[in-house]
């Protein structure tokens, strides 16, 4: 290999428009996914306190949402319910008038063009607040199933292109296949969080979602961030019971598993860049301390650079307005 002085790196990043020709790794508005929660009742758009400039939406105020996204050239949003009734089964979360399932409905309404992604999990809709059934204290895998594939097939119903189940349920992969070719939609694309890891990263999202759990926490459920290979036979399971797409869930501090991940599987992989991320770029940026378009770029960027095809962001819309600028 030539080394200094005829070989000299800075040649290629004399100017942008070397810069640009010599980059490696481009970020797409195609790539991205926009997470929305929906909640009950009219006219309301909340904002979220823990996520600056992020709202609650009630599904009148979808359509103009809807509008703006697409407008951006925003194509996929992954939908989060928040009901005004919750108890301990989550039977809100297959209510086939529910707030997810409305929504599904206006959104296709307005844009059917608008890939609708559902997150399915009871979280949002149990009393308790954790994902699935507790039977003598504890959160029960196997009572859990049958209900998420009730939840995923009620969502196929309303309209939702691919469901996206976020549990970390063992066999809730399988399940939801199963519930939902029997229910005839077979060509409904499960994207698994193959890859959920109990992070602190999630705190914004509880209040967004009114999530938090009334006791305990989800680490009987959630991966051990210390956790690496246990991460691979996650992944390897969900693509053996029939996931079409694989998530890793934070992306941010989970960069070297987005690449494992890449190294090992050909398979479609999101990231999701979540709630805590987003809030601290957003409230560093507003106390001015950072400049917010370069980090938030230099953030996706290395989600995509390590490997992810997809990524789920609340930057989404911003980052569609400085992709075309």
């Amino acid at each position: 290999m030539s080394q200094f002085p005829i070989l000299r790196m800075r040649r290629l990043r004399t100017n942008p428009e070397l810069r640009s020709l010599a980059q490696e790794t481009r970020l797409s508005v195609d790539n991205l996914v926009y997470p929305i929660f929906v909640i009950e009742g009219t006219h309301l758009r909340q904002e979220i306190t823990a996520m600056p400039a992020r709202y609650r939406l009630s599904p009148d105020e979808l359509p103009g949402e809807v509008e703006h996204l697409t407008s951006l050239g925003l194509k996929a949003v992954l939908l989060f319910g928040v009901p005004d009734f919750k108890d301990e089964q989550g039977s809100g979360a297959y209510d086939p008038n529910g707030v997810v399932q409305r929504s599904i409905k206006v959104i296709k309404q307005t844009n059917s063009n608008m890939l609708v992604i559902t997150d399915v999990c009871l979280c949002e809709y149990t009393s308790h607040g954790h994902c699935g059934m507790i039977c003598n204290g504890q959160v029960d895998n196997d009572a859990t199933l049958p209900i998420i594939g009730q939840v995923a097939v009620s969502h196929a119903q309303a309209g939702a292109d691919m469901v996206a189940p976020s549990g970390m349920m063992d066999g809730q992969v399988s399940v939801i296949r199963k519930a939902l070719d029997e229910a005839g939609f077979n060509g409904i694309p499960i994207m698994a969080y193959s890859a959920k890891y109990a992070s602190s990263f999630y705190g914004p999202f509880r209040e967004a979602a009114g999530s938090t759990p009334q006791f305990g926490d989800r680490r009987t459920y959630q991966m051990n961030p210390p956790n690496a290979r246990e991460a691979m036979r996650e992944i390897a399971q969900d693509i053996a019971e029939g996931a079409d797409i694989v998530m890793v869930k934070p992306a941010l501090a989970y960069l070297d598993i987005i690449r494992m991940a890449r190294d090992q599987f050909d398979y479609p992989i999101a990231a999701y860049n979540v709630s805590g991320e987003y809030s601290m770029v957003k409230i560093t940026s507003e106390r001015g301390l950072i400049n917010e378009r370069q980090m938030v770029i230099e953030i996706l960027t290395a989600i995509k650079r390590a490997g992810a095809d997809i990524i789920i962001t609340y930057h989404a819309p911003e980052v569609a307005e400085w992709l075309r600028a």
